[in-house]
């Protein structure tokens, strides 16, 4: 029976795609969740306090993120007691995300109770990469449109924990706004959804379902003005899954380019903690030290109200979403162009929007009315 007979159930005479039912399950799932969760923080006093950074008015609940994980992982491990398509599947994948996950959930529900310095988090990172490593994810090679594989042996160790750092900090960092964050791990879940369905990969689809429920549920709660943060919890484990997606997504050597497709869905968040990256060395600041500068910000400043803006980065992520599809879609030797373009698309974007920014904001400084 092949993968996509296997991404189907069939009830009676009706034909039900099994990723909608995982899809519904962890929705469901996080939509009863969250409320608990939320009064579980009330009580803990863990609270998102208003300050510089903040663009809220108010203290907000945080540990949402404990709602997406429990939602996800408990639909994930309830269809293995089920009967399904997802019995036929080895269960270490799913093993090394749990148990890879766990430690961030730790770190993340004391972090959202008092602050950890940023070296902590980067240990506790670096040690749910290697537990990944140690059930099988990684980047055993890297291959080109043109068809050229090159074997990477003991350096896909390093470039495996690097990938998971940078794809779980750039969650945590472009979490500045109610519901940006969710919606942007709801928007690459749906598309990496498809280019596994696309691969024949039900891992893939089984998972990516799942990460699109929980998150699509929690939004019910996290949407401006949102009444609980997903926090340091939720940013952390929804990277290391989105990270873990890519990565399984890759270990049968069906992407045309390693990490491409995810890379490509996951633009708005690693572009933004690219620049942050870079910014903080040339301004000679610590790297994991927080500014006001994220792409995020920079729309408040001009005036946009933060719904507005979690609207148009959303719109930001369905477009390069969809480019990944495409993407998947093109033959091998027009990638590279396509890439190319995309990536300079991206890149002015951020620029020109850095660029009117700090022009409005040297004419406030100036006190001088703008141009009509």
């Amino acid at each position: 029976m092949s993968d996509l007979q296997l991404g189907q159930i069939y009830l009676g005479s009706l034909r039900i795609p099994y990723s909608l039912l995982l899809f519904g399950g962890a929705l469901l799932l996080a939509l009863v969740l969250t409320p608990l969760v939320r009064a579980i923080a009330i009580r803990a006093g863990a609270f998102d306090h208003p300050g510089p950074r903040r663009v809220h008015e108010r203290p907000v609940p945080t540990m949402g993120g404990l709602a997406i994980a429990a939602a996800t992982l408990a639909t994930a491990w309830a269809a293995y007691l089920l009967p399904g398509p997802v019995v036929r599947l080895g269960e270490r994948p799913l093993v090394g995300l749990t148990v890879a996950s766990l430690p961030l959930l730790v770190l993340g529900v004391v972090d959202d109770l008092r602050r950890l310095p940023a070296l902590a988090k980067l240990a506790v990172q670096i040690l749910a990469a290697l537990i990944l490593v140690q059930f099988g994810y990684g980047v055993p090679e890297l291959s080109t449109p043109f068809g050229a594989a090159f074997h990477l042996g003991l350096l896909n160790v390093p470039l495996t924990v690097a990938w998971v750092v940078l794809v779980t900090n750039a969650i945590n960092l472009i979490d500045g706004l109610d519901g940006l964050a969710a919606g942007a791990v709801c928007i690459a879940s749906l598309s990496l959804w498809w280019v596994g369905r696309s691969h024949l990969d039900l891992y893939v689809m089984f998972l990516a379902a799942l990460l699109a429920g929980s998150t699509l549920g929690f939004l019910r709660y996290n949407f401006p003005p949102a009444r609980i943060f997903m926090g340091d919890t939720g940013s952390q484990f929804l990277g290391l899954s989105l990270a873990a997606l890519s990565l399984i997504e890759n270990r049968k050597g069906t992407v045309t380019i390693t990490l491409l497709f995810p890379f490509v869905a996951m633009g708005v968040p690693i572009f933004d903690s690219a620049l942050a990256f870079v910014r903080r060395l040339v301004s000679r600041q610590p790297v994991f030290h927080g500014d006001s500068e994220h792409i995020h910000h920079r729309m408040l400043r001009l005036g946009l109200s933060p719904r507005s803006a979690v609207l148009v980065l959303w719109y930001l992520c369905v477009f390069l979403g969809v480019m990944a599809v495409v993407v998947e879609a093109l033959p091998r030797s027009y990638i590279w162009f396509v890439m190319v373009l995309l990536g300079m698309g991206i890149f002015m974007a951020f620029e020109v929007l850095e660029f009117v920014d700090r022009r409005t904001s040297r004419r406030e400084t100036k006190g001088e009315e703008p141009p009509l």
